[in-house]
């Protein structure tokens, strides 16, 4: 079997060896960037750089990074759709361009992973006129010249094969995608993107323009290389399976729902794969030290949703005990050697995963209660929709609940409404998850620096013990969480604001210097989310009072920030406390 983690190692190698420096995995929670809930490219952590700020470690990078996506939540359970995925990219910063690109993701596909010519095709933009975009025939002519056939390449519009801009303005570019054959037999002498036997694996993004207010394109300065590559997708087609739940990375997941249902996967697909990669996505979440737990809004939302569905289609199969946490044990186990956050974060995803099943539970004991009440006479499609959509009640288990009242479902009007839903849903995907370029403006800079001397303050008042957790800046404000176990007093929060400001009236420089990470812990520099930046890192020192690794926007100067001031300090999960602060 070619496993995930087989591909992973020869990925990295290969590009390491074509000069790449290998980069960790960012955190699933974007740092920064306030137009995503959860990092859904390698990009994202990137955005700097992306736009021109020079990379501590050189301009070329690969890296493994966790990612999670959501706009297709509804697709899930078919062969194809995950939310929580590992993608594979490699990235020139301004260096190399397509020729270079090209060629060396066709000697990846070619050599390192042995794929015959015959089972790969190729899609390229096919250009827009009307905004003076070429066809990107650039491209096309180098996939030729390493063989590709003409017939085995297609020109295709803006949604396949264009990216971004992320906002209304920024970098974009046409891109060329790689498809795998993953039919009977040999592949078609033609390629047609809509056979669902060709399995996209590859993407390589050209960020070629900039996108303006008037919206004009024009040439960018900068040039950058951006791919991707699915681990999951890719591992399942290089080993001839037709779904990506045969891979080994699902496989002790699914033995492990069998175990715990007494059920054959065989004959409860979708509800399996539905538990396992929701599952798998929510321990992730969980694991990423960043504070996330279940709740009504954007991450902890998000989170929610997925841990409930999954126990919802285990009920489906007939698992009636506390389940949740057995399976992220099976994913803690599986995934700790690449990502050690899992494991020193096992008791939290732990507790987490029990309580919101049990709060689930409880849910589904007064969806019954509900049901009863309806069911004196056929349960129209509205009534059936709400079972679903208030108390957790797939429409299966309305139906089979139905069945031994002796009454029946209107299962188009449920339709009808799961429609609307689903049509909203993803509507508000496509806004939440769109992604996006990181706000770098000079407001978003003081309010990184504001938050540099928050976390210094709060360790002067609170004591060594203090570390960050996470943070989300805004243009609008600062929102930092940090581990502290008991709830600020007035004076404490006083004392913090106190000495942010001092600072800010001293007028400091705001010292920016590269050096290898050791360098950096010698000298005492914070180090919250060094695991993202490699064996060379930036510090920012200001003055005598603060010292962090960092990648983010800066002020030159504390003069800059004006006055700081803190709006709220409330608990944001156990042992962890969060800040809301704005600069007036």
């Amino acid at each position: 079997m070619f496993t995930a983690e087989k591909l992973k190692k020869k990925y990295l190698e290969f590009f390491q060896a074509k000069g790449h420096a290998i980069i960790p995995s960012a955190s699933l929670i974007p740092e920064n960037d306030p137009t995503v809930l959860f990092t859904s490219a390698g990009m994202h952590p990137l955005v700097p750089y992306l736009l021109g700020e020079k990379h501590p470690v050189g301009s070329r990078l690969c890296n493994v990074q966790k990612c999670l996506r959501l706009g297709d939540i509804d697709e899930v359970g078919d062969s194809r759709h995950l939310t929580f995925f590992e993608m594979l990219g490699n990235w020139s910063l301004g260096e190399y361009w397509k020729k270079e690109a090209i060629e060396m993701s066709f000697e990846f596909l070619a050599k390192v992973l042995e794929i015959p010519l015959e089972k790969l095709a190729i899609s390229c933009f096919a250009g827009e006129p009307e905004n003076n975009i070429p066809q990107d025939g650039e491209s096309a002519e180098i996939w030729k010249l390493l063989g590709l056939p003409a017939e085995r390449i297609a020109f295709l519009g803006r949604q396949d094969n264009w990216w971004g801009p992320a906002g209304q303005t920024g970098p974009c570019g046409p891109d060329t995608e790689m498809y795998y054959w993953t039919g009977p037999g040999p592949a078609p002498k033609v390629f047609d993107v809509k056979d669902r036997n060709w399995l996209e694996i590859w993407n390589d993004v050209f960020m070629q323009y900039n996108k303006t207010a008037d919206g004009k394109y024009e040439e960018l300065k900068q040039k950058n290389v951006d791919t991707g590559l699915g681990v999951e997708r890719t591992a399942a087609a290089l080993n001839g399976f037709d779904n990506v739940y045969e891979i080994e990375s699902f496989q002790a997941i699914i033995k492990k729902i069998e175990e715990l249902s007494g059920k054959r996967y065989q004959e409860h697909q979708k509800e399996f794969r539905i538990i396992a990669d929701h599952l798998r996505a929510a321990t992730f979440i969980l694991g990423d030290q960043k504070g996330i737990i279940p709740a009504n809004l954007d991450q902890g939302y998000v989170l929610r949703r997925l841990i409930r569905r999954a126990v919802r289609h285990g009920r489906l199969i007939g698992i009636k005990e506390i389940f949740t946490f057995k399976i992220a044990e099976v994913v803690i186990k599986n995934y700790s050697a690449d990502y050690q956050e899992l494991k020193k974060n096992r008791d939290f995803i732990v507790e987490q995963l029990i309580r919101e099943e049990e709060k689930f539970l409880q849910t589904l004991e007064k969806g019954m209660k509900e049901f009863n009440k309806l069911a004196t006479k056929d349960i129209s499609g509205y009534d059936a929709f709400i079972l679903f959509s208030s108390y957790g009640f797939p429409l299966e288990m309305t139906k089979e609940l139905a069945e031994e009242k002796g009454i029946k479902i209107d299962e188009a009007g449920f339709d009808k409404e799961f429609k609307k839903h689903q049509d909203l849903s993803r509507a508000g995907a496509e806004q939440k998850f769109k992604g996006g370029l990181a706000d770098n403006s000079e407001t978003s800079a003081r309010m990184h620096t504001a938050a540099h001397l928050l976390l210094a303050a709060l360790r002067q008042v609170l004591g060594d013990q203090v570390f960050q957790k996470g943070s989300n800046i805004t243009p609008e404000r600062i929102r930092f969480d940090f581990s502290y176990g008991e709830k600020m007093t007035p004076e404490q929060i006083k004392r913090v604001e106190n000495l942010v400001n001092e600072q800010i009236q001293k007028e400091i420089p705001v010292i920016c210097e590269e050096m290898p990470l050791e360098e950096a812990k010698k000298r005492g520099a914070m180090g919250v989310f060094e695991h993202k930046y490699g064996d060379k890192v930036k510090v920012y020192t200001i003055g005598g009072f603060s010292s962090e690794i960092c990648g983010g926007p800066h002020t030159k100067n504390t003069a800059d920030l004006s006055h700081f001031k803190i709006l709220k300090e409330e608990s944001s999960s156990a042992g962890v406390r969060r800040i809301k602060a704005v600069i007036g």
